[in-house]
């Protein structure tokens, strides 16, 4: 079968369930159609999300929305610096009865979870629940229980308020598919907050989706055609961040400390299908890598004091890489 005409067929249920749950999150989220559509990315691919961006940008909103969507279990936990790790993923307790130690699960079982404000906790809680995202499995007093399918971690960070918490760990980081910057809304779609939010409850949503849905849609995700010089132009984009010099880019490798681990050559490819897949089309273009290629890397490039001290980004760095290496 013609890998770029054979596999669009089955991309209209896929379509016709993001177009759903799109349309559901609009009933209470103005605007932040970015946001939106990389949460679907991640849902629709089993990536996890961390978001970042300043108060009052919806960003807990619309998860919470996208919950409240989806016929699935949804946990919300407000990271705080007394938060422990049996807190997130659960501990044993006496039975008085039975006069045995049972184990209770906590809220990490549940097919969406919250992590608000993630940085405010300490480097013990952030280690229970990235190691639970990368194994979607705890272990509670030397048994071992599988996390819910779908699974799915969305965390929320403020970037400027610095006092009390405790930044995540680049290797850490790296477990999160995406790292979504998110800015302010324009002069209409506050206006249009304000006059929907200022004294009214926020809209009731219906869920319109199951995990069946989700899984089809992964299913068929799975199945996009992607040509090998896509797949050559991912690794190139890759192996540029690691080795600039080898692209004509010798300027950035003393702005580059570590360039991206192999999981953005996974996630970049699975980004991209997905990406391909919420456009209607069954084949994967160039142009979805770009689409989704900053949201990837953003978080897996680490940068050097020089690139600090000259205001050099992961982002720019992200863009020059892609504006250098040449297109299929």
């Amino acid at each position: 079968m013609d890998g770029s005409t054979g596999t669009l067929a089955t991309t209209g249920a896929g379509r016709e369930l993001a177009a759903r749950l799109t349309h559901e999150l609009h009933k209470r989220v103005v605007g932040q159609d970015y946001m939106i559509e990389r949460l679907l990315i991640g849902l629709l691919t089993g990536g996890h999300v961390l978001l970042e961006g300043v108060p009052g940008l919806a960003k807990t909103l619309t998860v919470r929305s996208l919950a409240d969507s989806i016929h699935a279990a949804f946990h919300r936990i407000q990271f705080t610096p007394d938060l422990l790790p049996a807190d997130v993923v659960g501990t044993m307790v006496y039975d008085q009865r039975s006069g045995d130690f049972l184990p209770r699960k906590g809220p990490i079982f549940a097919n969406l979870v919250l992590a608000d404000e993630i940085n405010r906790a300490p480097p013990k809680v952030q280690s229970a629940l990235l190691e639970a995202m990368q194994e979607r499995q705890v272990t509670i007093g030397g048994e071992t229980f599988p996390l819910p399918e779908p699974f799915l971690v969305l965390a929320t960070q403020n970037p400027i308020e610095q006092e009390g918490t405790y930044p995540l760990p680049e290797a850490q980081v790296d477990r999160f598919m995406l790292k979504l910057r998110v800015g302010y809304p324009g002069k209409e779609s506050e206006k249009e907050i304000m006059r929907r939010m200022a004294g009214h409850e926020p809209a009731p949503l219906a869920a319109v989706a199951t995990p069946e849905d989700i899984f089809a849609a992964r299913r068929e995700i799975g199945a996009l055609y992607m040509d090998e010089k896509i797949a050559d132009y991912i690794v190139d984009i890759v192996h540029c961040s690691r080795n600039p010099g080898e692209y004509g880019l010798a300027e950035l490798e003393p702005l580059i400390e570590y360039g991206a681990s192999p999981r953005a050559t996974i996630f970049l490819a699975v980004c991209a299908r997905a990406h391909a897949y919420l456009q209607g089309r069954g084949y994967v273009l160039p142009e979805d890598v770009k689409a989704i290629g900053a949201d990837v890397l953003r978080h897996r490039i680490i940068t050097s004091y020089e690139a600090e001290a000259e205001e050099m980004t992961a982002d720019d760095i992200v863009a020059r890489i892609f504006d250098t290496v040449q297109v299929p």
